[in-house]
């Protein structure tokens, strides 16, 4: 069932969109990487206030916290596009190609309503620290919808990689799993 199922009536549109939603997604990998990179250098920066300076920190902690888990909700696009994430495979492993599409279209569609599902409610939740103007229980006072807000973004673009994957697989762009080679024996 490697062939195309769904015919478009551009698919130069179709490539498009795929195209369009790879950059985000590569682009939000890159923004990942960043606030990682930011987290270094703030640790750096506060083992040398807190040990060679004796000075306190106040800000360093949260912004630590809150750049990690930044990077974990904006940089998951870009793992799902690798297909970094840790995956199970024996199973499309050792089925057929016909099992394997419809494995991958089972899985792809389960990804994407969980990730819309997930989407919705950290979307609900940053409104929910905008609207009461939540911050943070520390001296620092960050605003919280600051750092959340990268929750429904990470997943909101999740969400389109995970449609852009099951476009690739509906028209026969992309094969399920990512297996070109039938390992059957």
């Amino acid at each position: 069932m490697g062939e195309k199922l769904v015919a478009f009536a551009n698919p130069q549109e179709m490539d498009s969109f795929v195209r369009s939603v790879r950059a985000l997604s590569r682009l939000c990998g890159y923004v990942a990487a960043g606030l990682i990179a930011a987290s270094v250098v703030v640790v750096c920066e506060m083992v040398f206030v807190r040990y060679a300076l004796g000075m306190n920190t106040i800000w360093q902690t949260d912004f630590v916290t809150y750049c990690l888990v930044a990077a974990t909700f904006v940089g998951s696009p870009y793992v799902l596009m690798l297909r970094g994430h840790v995956n199970v495979d024996v199973l499309p492993h050792y089925t057929g190609p016909r099992s394997r599409w419809w494995l991958a279209l089972f899985a792809g569609l389960l990804t994407l309503a969980f990730c819309v599902t997930i989407a919705v409610f950290t979307f609900q939740f940053w409104k929910e620290a905008w609207d009461n103007k939540w911050v943070s229980d520390t001296m620092w006072r960050a605003r919280l919808w600051i750092p959340y807000v990268s929750m429904p973004i990470g997943l909101g673009i999740l969400a389109l990689q995970s449609v852009a994957d099951l476009a690739s697989l509906l028209t026969g762009r992309e094969p399920p799993f990512g297996l070109r080679t039938e390992l059957r024996s």
